[in-house]
């Protein structure tokens, strides 16, 4: 069972005999162990095992072999009967052999003899030699054991008796060489004399001690190196060095050579550590230390004189400095955690060998975290849109912040600290989930703007949270009594009404931007406005024309409102206006024509309306000429625009009580700059310039007529022509009648009386 390929033995599965089946040597295997199986023929087979061992037994079939085939050796004539020559050794393989030795030739008168010890045959100097008679012997050695033998050479050489000794120049030699020299280097010559001659002054070079790092030269005495010298592990070598001479016997002398070995700069420096690991407040001031790193150099002076340096490595952007002689690491300035969690340093020791070898180091700071961020919102405004009507307690929105801090430090609490008043909103201090406490109406306030902050103790920060309400359809749309006054300028030479839209009606829906459908009762069809569909309002409206013009523009003036605008003029104050005018005119309210009120854009921020009016005569003042309530007649007589300006600015007292309105002086106009030559009188006139867009109020809508300011040169009396240069004879016209002579003069004339007449 289980036999290799080589296995020497086979069994007979029919009568179970085990039989050598390959040739058997003991001195390969002496012993057999193996087991052998057994089975019947049965159905089920049965089976039975055994374990066999088998012992090979010796048989004599090896001869003894001699360890090397030729032996030689020198033996001096003068040697001393008894002398040991040489051991001769053999092997033989078989078990229990017995060897004997002798020799079987060339015993040239019995010189010598062997006799076997421990093993071996030990050649002995039988006879004195001589040797003028023999120099050489050739020995035949024979072993055996018994049956076998093996035979083998030795050569013994007769060599001249040996008088001096060989002499070294120095009992002591001192010798330097670099440790970096490489292997084969010869480090010094030793040499010896010896007055012999011939064999006997053959001088052989030996080291006594064996140093493996040094081998001499056996003939020539040269000591060389035979490994790398290292002067950090050993700085110097004394070796006992022999002369020994080829006499019979030999002579020996003996010297000492000390090998110093010189240090080169051939080793890096070496930290105490792998790496290194360090930690540091981010808040700490500059110059502060974090760690201290060591190496060591094993070269001597200044090759293991070790500094420290960045440079070549990484002070992490300049965040850290290294102490040069210490090795002490210091922050540069001051550090942010935020930034820079861990710093990756790379530090080097350097030593101050030429070259310099360098050895790079792992540092590894970790910045410590302190309270030195505020909490920071996604922005500084939220926008944030809610239903009205929405449930109490609905969460509308989660303003959070974040803290670039950690741990603790990161912890933010919530509140709001401005515009929650009275408390419409609460938000959770820790989750930062902003709930509704009331009921939120549109209508009401349709925008909550809170100021929320976030608290990382001592740190806070602060943002604005605008709730803008998102409105539903919940209220009815309002429309009031509401009066359009539509200004219509007509020339001399058309008469048209102008097609299109008149006006927009008023209607609002305190629900944002809801459509709605008014339809006037009297109009069809019904005009479409900006109202709801589902509730519905109704009001009375009051449309008046009023045709506008050159007469009258030419006739009007400019007031300066001070602290209006046209959306607050455009109510109950207009009336109240119209009303002052008509009062300081001593003329009917609806005498007053106010065609333009427009911004005064020449005055920057302050807030002033500019008024434009003219005014009919009092009816007693006019004459037969009919006036309507809706229109002005072509007959009609406005009061000039130099009489209304000096009416109105003396009695603005009167006009600013019962307006209610601050009436401002009147305004420089085009003709302070004196434009106008020959005496002529400068009159500043309006004149048309276009039609504007309706602007609307809740109760009124007026539509603007909007003028340019311009001027008008009159010439003063008794001058005509486009520059006033004709003096006009006022005598042409016989003013004086039959009874007076007429004399011209400056501006008008003078009547004088005839003889016996009088007046003027």
């Amino acid at each position: 069972l289980e036999t290799g390929a080589s296995f020497p033995f086979a069994i007979n599965n029919s009568t179970g005999w085990i039989v050598v089946a390959s040739e058997l040597d003991r001195e390969a295997m002496d012993f057999y162990s193996f087991g052998v199986e057994a089975q019947d023929q049965g159905n089920p087979p049965m089976a039975s095992s055994a374990s066999v061992s088998v012992t090979i037994l010796d048989v004599n079939d090896n001869s003894p072999e001699f360890t090397q085939r030729e032996y030689g050796t020198r033996l001096n004539e003068d040697a001393a009967v008894g002398t040991s020559v040489l051991t001769v050794s053999a092997i033989d393989r078989d078990a229990n052999s017995v060897i004997t030795y002798q020799i079987s030739n060339g015993n040239t008168r019995n010189r010598f003899s062997i006799t076997s010890q421990s093993g071996g045959g030990l050649v002995s100097l039988a006879l004195p030699l001589d040797y003028k008679l023999e120099r050489q012997y050739v020995l035949t050695i024979a072993a055996s054991d018994g049956t076998r033998q093996d035979t083998a050479q030795l050569v013994i050489n007769v060599t001249d008796a040996n008088t001096h000794r060989p002499v070294f120049q120095s009992s002591h030699y001192t010798v330097n060489i670099n440790e970096d020299r490489p292997v084969g280097t010869t480090v010094v010559v030793i040499s010896a004399t010896d007055e012999d001659t011939g064999e006997n002054a053959r001088i052989t070079y030996l080291m006594e001690d064996s140093i493996p790092q040094f081998r001499i030269a056996a003939e020539t005495g040269a000591v060389t190196t035979q490994m790398e010298l290292d002067y950090e592990d050993q700085v110097s070598y004394t070796l006992a060095i022999t002369a020994r001479d080829n006499g019979i016997p030999q002579k020996s002398d003996t010297t000492y050579l000390e090998i110093l070995v010189s240090d080169v700069n051939d080793n890096a420096p070496q930290f105490l550590r792998d790496s290194y690991q360090g930690s540091v407040y981010e808040d700490v001031p500059a110059f502060t230390s974090v760690l201290q790193v060591s190496a060591t150099d094993r070269d001597s002076g200044l090759n293991g004189r070790v500094f420290y340096t960045f440079q070549g490595g990484d002070d992490g952007d300049g965040d850290f400095i290294i102490e040069s002689t210490s090795g002490i690491v210091r922050t540069l300035r001051r550090l942010d955690r935020e930034n820079v969690p861990l710093y990756t340093l790379r530090a080097l020791a350097v030593d101050k060998g030429v070259p310099a070898k360098r050895t790079l180091v792992e540092i590894q700071v970790m910045v410590l975290d302190v309270n030195d961020n505020p909490p920071v919102f996604e922005r500084d405004e939220f926008d944030i849109f809610v239903e009205e009507n929405s449930p109490i307690g609905l969460v509308v929105a989660r303003i959070t912040a974040s803290d670039p801090d950690e741990g603790t430090n990161a912890q933010i609490m919530y509140q709001i600290v401005e515009g929650n008043i009275p408390e419409v909103f609460q938000l959770d201090i820790f989750s930062g989930e902003l709930t509704a406490l009331t009921d939120l109406d549109y209508e009401t306030k349709a925008e909550y703007v809170m100021v929320v902050q976030a608290t990382s103790a001592p740190l806070v920060s602060r943002a604005t949270v605008h709730v803008r309400l998102r409105d539903v359809n919940d209220n009815s749309p309002q429309l009031k009594n509401f009066e359009i006054l539509f200004n219509n300028y007509i020339t001399n030479r058309s008469g048209s009404f102008p097609g299109g839209v008149i006006g927009r009606v008023p209607a609002r829906d305190p629900d944002n931007r809801r459509p709605v459908t008014v339809p006037i009762p009297s109009l069809s069809p019904p005009i479409p406005v900006p109202a709801d569909g589902v509730h519905t309002a109704t009001a009375q409206c009051t449309l008046r024309v009023t045709v506008i013009t050159d007469e009258m523009l030419s006739n009007s003036i400019t007031l300066r409102l001070a602290d209006m605008s046209q959306e607050l003029f455009l109510s109950p104050l207009l009336s109240r206006f119209l009303q002052g005018v008509a009062t300081v005119l001593a003329t009917p309210r609806h005498r007053v024509v106010l065609f333009n009120i427009q911004p005064d854009t020449d005055v920057g921020p302050a807030r002033i309306l500019n008024v434009s009016l003219s005014a009919l005569l009092p009816p007693d003042a006019v004459g037969p000429a009919a006036v309507g309530h809706a229109a002005v007649g072509q007959g009609s007589r406005f009061f000039s625009s130099e009489e209304l300006q000096e009416r109105l600015y003396l009695n603005r007292s009167l006009l600013a009580a019962v307006a209610a309105q601050h009436v401002l002086p009147f305004d420089d106009n085009v003709c302070l700059r004196e434009p106008c030559e020959n005496y002529m009188r400068c009159v500043s006139v309006l004149q048309f310039d276009s039609s504007a867009p309706f602007l609307a109020s809740d109760t009124i809508l007026f539509r603007p007529i909007h003028p340019v300011a311009g001027l008008r040169c009159r010439c003063p009396p008794g001058f005509t022509g486009d520059y006033c240069e004709t003096e006009i004879d006022l005598c042409y016209s016989s003013p004086c009648g039959s009874n007076g002579r007429c004399r011209s003069r400056e501006g008008g004339y003078t009547c004088e009386c005839h003889e016996d007449f009088t007046g003027e």
